[in-house]
């Protein structure tokens, strides 16, 4: 079963574990150490975050571990700079309001 990515990082566990791995790769049990929540439980969020390609998984001896997907990383933040843009250009809007408010009161005094 594919999943969305989106479904995904609406989990705070999941968006946890991304955090985790996004500085070095962990097995499940040095995951599951950061967790009040059992191995299988953290092992259900891996299992949806690999399904959904955001973590990869690499065999090492007889360890597995999980490192973030990068690529699908940039997925995420390429839809997020749609709405990123949008607000900018509100923040701006604003600012450049509140600097005629401003200065329309130093001119009062």
């Amino acid at each position: 079963m594919r999943r969305d990515i989106f479904q995904a990082i609406a989990d705070p566990t999941r968006r946890a574990i991304i955090a985790l791995i996004a500085l070095q790769a962990m097995t499940p049990n040095a995951i599951a150490e950061n967790f009040h929540s059992t191995r299988q439980a953290v092992s259900k969020h891996l299992r949806i975050l690999t399904e959904c390609q955001l973590v990869k998984q690499e065999q090492q001896g007889r360890e597995i571990y999980y490192s973030l997907e990068i690529e699908k990383m940039k997925e995420i933040d390429k839809w997020l700079e749609q709405y990123r843009k949008i607000w900018e250009t509100r923040f701006n809007q604003l600012d450049n309001v509140l600097s005629k408010m401003k200065s329309s009161k130093t001119k009062k005094k």
